[in-house]
């Protein structure tokens, strides 16, 4: 017999405080008084409730980098970060190219039964960026994929990507590009500007993510389908895609709460923590990430979430690995970047982190309105609170966190997905 809960005094994103009763899965009831007989009462007062957060962008490392990360490790995180969906991206071992894969990947997922776990297909077979990948098997598989990606390499080659951006129009598809000219970027290690140059690093220009940019939405148009850019981080790609969107290119776009708060500046440490592809760059690109996320120039946040073993990052620069954690620590960067900033109401945010991800995923049971009948995946933070990142307490299986030490607004308390807390007072669900 499943447990009926009452979320009691919570406040909606929209600054409107109700109760709120879960009963088999779907939100019940919601009102100023609703009855309590039978359900366990969880007093919300201060703490805002929001839709599941829906992340777009999460390395999962399963199979093949079990070290890093798994996917329950990872569910484990995004549930203690507030994700109800989580999107695993195909740069695994083997490479998420075939159904067999990302069925695999997805019943893992089921069986951790934390969050859904999407699987994302690779655009081109072993992310070489030559030959199409199996992308009819894998919309047609179990997993139902939708989206495809090489993330971690771009799709360099403009005739494949046309190809790819008309295949995946049969089934609704979108091809999410990870933006990076790669003639341009040959043993790039940071940020092409002043502090590379300081510090003797090979630059990343911001140019080598324009480039595709302005490419690929050009491509889109041609070709009428569905574009995402993922991880944007300079002002010039966001005029690129405020240009394409004035025009009624079919582009979403999203960026990482790391880009949104940190600079190359921190890379004068030579601290591998913060080495991640693409780049961190400079403050005027920050300000720029954060005004495009709040006009919806940039439609969502997406973590990036990318684990590593402590061998990796714990070396030379030169040698470190790109990426960062993301699941756990999002929702409070995004509180600190963008609502106590003023740049965000808690409607935007509910808009940014799971209405508009879910949507462009075409996850139709997140995202949802907070309203009786919908699915009961829901996020709850007390934005009141504060806490401080311990990279010995996170629940991934890496510990490559660029925020440890730092003091974060905003405690996600509880996660409920389909109903059943996933997260309650802080402690995961095993």
């Amino acid at each position: 017999m499943s447990i009926s809960y009452i979320l009691k005094n919570a406040t909606l994103p929209d600054g409107v405080q109700k109760n709120i009763k879960i009963s088999n899965g779907i939100i019940a009831e919601i009102g100023s008084s609703v009855s309590e007989d039978g359900c366990e009462v969880i007093d919300l007062s201060h703490s805002i409730v929001l839709p599941g957060l829906v992340d777009l962008h999460t390395h999962l490392r399963e199979p093949g980098r079990e070290d890093s990360e798994t996917v329950l490790s990872g569910s484990r995180a995004a549930a203690k970060g507030g994700f109800t969906a989580i999107s695993a991206m195909a740069n695994t071992s083997p490479v998420a190219d075939t159904a067999g894969v990302v069925e695999q990947v997805f019943r893992l997922g089921q069986e951790a039964g934390l969050c859904d776990v999407f699987p994302i297909g690779a655009v081109t077979q072993g992310l070489e960026g030559e030959k199409l990948s199996e992308m009819g098997a894998m919309a047609n598989s179990i997993a139902a994929v939708r989206v495809f990606s090489d993330d971690g390499h771009c799709v360099s080659d403009a005739l494949v990507m046309r190809r790819a951006l008309e295949y995946v129009k049969q089934f609704g598809g979108l091809i999410a590009q990870h933006a990076q000219e790669p003639r341009l970027t040959v043993g790039s290690q940071m940020n092409e500007g002043i502090v590379s140059s300081k510090l003797g690093l090979k630059g990343w220009p911001a140019i080598a993510e324009e480039a595709i940019i302005a490419r690929d939405v050009l491509l889109a148009d041609h070709v009428s389908s569905r574009l995402h850019i993922c991880h944007v981080t300079t002002a010039g790609g966001v005029e690129i895609i405020r240009w394409a969107k004035a025009r009624g290119i079919d582009v979403t776009a999203e960026v990482t709460p790391h880009h949104l708060l940190l600079t190359d500046e921190l890379a004068s440490s030579y601290d591998p923590i913060y080495k991640v592809n693409p780049p961190l760059r400079t403050e005027s690109d920050v300000m720029a990430l954060r005004e495009a996320l709040a006009e919806g120039i940039i439609d969502i946040v997406a973590t990036d979430h990318a684990p590593h073993p402590a061998e990796t990052k714990e070396c030379e620069w030169q040698e470190a690995s790109f990426g960062m954690l993301g699941l756990e620590t999002a929702l409070s960067i995004v509180q600190k970047t963008m609502v106590d900033t003023g740049l965000l109401n808690w409607a935007g945010v509910a808009n940014r982190l799971s209405i508009a991800p879910a949507r462009i995923g075409k996850y139709s049971e997140h995202g949802q309105s907070l309203e009786v009948g919908n699915f009961a995946n829901l996020t709850v933070i007390n934005p009141t609170q504060s806490w401080r990142v311990d990279r010995d307490l996170v629940a991934s299986r890496s510990r490559n966190t660029p925020f440890h030490g730092m003091e974060l607004p905003g405690v996600v308390t509880h996660t409920f997905f389909k109903g059943i807390p996933t997260l309650l007072d802080s402690k995961v669900s095993l």
